[in-house]
């Protein structure tokens, strides 16, 4: 069975140059960091050189840079650490967050009783920067900004440089779940004012479970995990050195190969909308992702002209045919739910239609894309 895999904003396939550097330290660095002999020494070196290669491509002190398990522990530092330490009584955001950030606020409004806003939408899901400075302006509480440079479910892009400096005008911290574009954009934060990021390996052709909080220095943000004073006293416990290596690894192939796979995606991207515009008449391409300069070049979502009898067997159907995509993010696909994202400003016709993200990377070809556009045309009119 032929098998196509586009589902790499869900998780990418791991760079055989990460596997490798993994594997050695695996086997040769295996002391624990925090320990003084020359074994702790040696792994202890491997981090801190980790931490100064993904502070140099994002324009930042190394000291800035505190690993994590990933974007969601990111996220949950950064959230919590602002409403219990740093006085945030107000927080505003946008209903197309991922649940990392939405769950964490509505957490934070039970437990804290602070005040939630979420910035209007327009009908492809694009944040009304207008509005941010409205709801900005019309409180003196402490506030904090949470919205995600890259929608990881339709691709949506916000000018992270534009809202850092409304943010900083307003005199209220700025953080983004950057998961989907560390890697895959060049971020210099030196240019741009932002307070806090997250970001996650395995979207980059890195391992999972290891990710990163980018932490303006002097923010005064405090420990989420306690036990130890690993990670600059930012998060407890052993460091996963081969993880964190891996991480450094696809950082660094990612940023230096950047302009030619990113040429190479978004010709495929390209290719894929022209094929499934000839072949599928009436699909519809949700929020900015048929528009590559307001949308990332590693994804589409496709509304399908098919019933909504017809769509509860499309995933499945895909799935025989060896091709794997999603109705939306990971870590929502056990849920029955509808797209939280797409609900937000899909009209209600289209919302009872089927809407697949199909993500790619360096690893797909135009002979795929077809093939997938092939399986969807014949699905369709069966």
């Amino acid at each position: 069975m032929k098998k196509v895999y586009l589902d790499s904003a869900a998780t990418t396939q791991i760079r055989d140059e990460v596997i490798d550097r993994m594997s050695t330290v695996m086997k040769d660095n295996f002391g624990n960091p925090s320990s003084t002999h020359s074994y702790g020494r040696s792994s202890k070196t491997l981090v801190e050189q980790a931490r100064k290669t993904v502070a140099s491509w994002l324009n930042v002190s190394a000291s800035e840079i505190i690993f994590t398990s990933g974007g969601t522990e990111a996220d949950n530092l950064v959230l919590n650490s602002a409403v219990r330490d740093l006085g945030v009584r107000r927080i505003i955001t946008s209903r197309i967050e991922h649940h990392a950030v939405l769950y964490t606020v509505e957490q934070l409004q039970r437990s804290f009783g602070i005040e939630v806003r979420y910035v209007k939408l327009d009908e492809k899901g694009n944040v009304f920067l207008d509005d941010l400075e409205h709801l900005l302006a019309a409180s003196e509480e402490k506030t904090l900004v949470s919205l995600m440079h890259v929608n990881n479910e339709i691709g949506n892009k916000i000018d992270l440089k534009k809202v850092a400096e409304i943010c900083k005008t307003n005199n209220a911290l700025f953080h983004s779940d950057t998961v989907q574009s560390v890697g895959h954009y060049q971020l210099d934060l030196k240019e741009i004012p932002i307070d806090f990021l997250a970001a996650s390996a395995h979207k980059f052709h890195g391992p999972k479970g290891v990710g990163f909080a980018f932490i303006r220095k002097n923010s005064g943000l405090k420990p989420l995990i306690f036990g130890g004073e690993q990670e600059r006293g930012h998060r407890a416990g052993t460091e996963g050195v081969h993880n964190i290596v891996g991480l450094e690894e696809a950082i660094e192939i990612s940023y230096n190969n950047l302009e030619k796979e990113k040429a190479e995606v978004l010709a495929l991207k390209k290719h894929f909308i022209e094929t499934l515009k000839a072949e599928i008449p009436g699909v519809k391409f949700n929020g900015n992702c048929e528009d590559p300069e307001s949308s990332t070049y590693t994804l589409i979502n496709i509304c399908l002209p098919v019933s909504s009898e017809k769509a509860l067997m499309l995933l499945f159907q895909l799935d025989l045919k060896g091709i794997a995509c999603s109705k939306g993010s990971a870590c929502q696909s056990g849920s029955s739910k509808e797209s939280h994202v797409l609900s937000a400003f899909l009209a209600e016709e289209d919302l009872v239609k089927p809407s697949i993200r199909f993500s790619f990377s360096k690893y797909n070809t135009k002979e795929e894309m077809d093939y997938v556009v092939q399986v969807l045309k014949e699905f369709i009119e069966a």
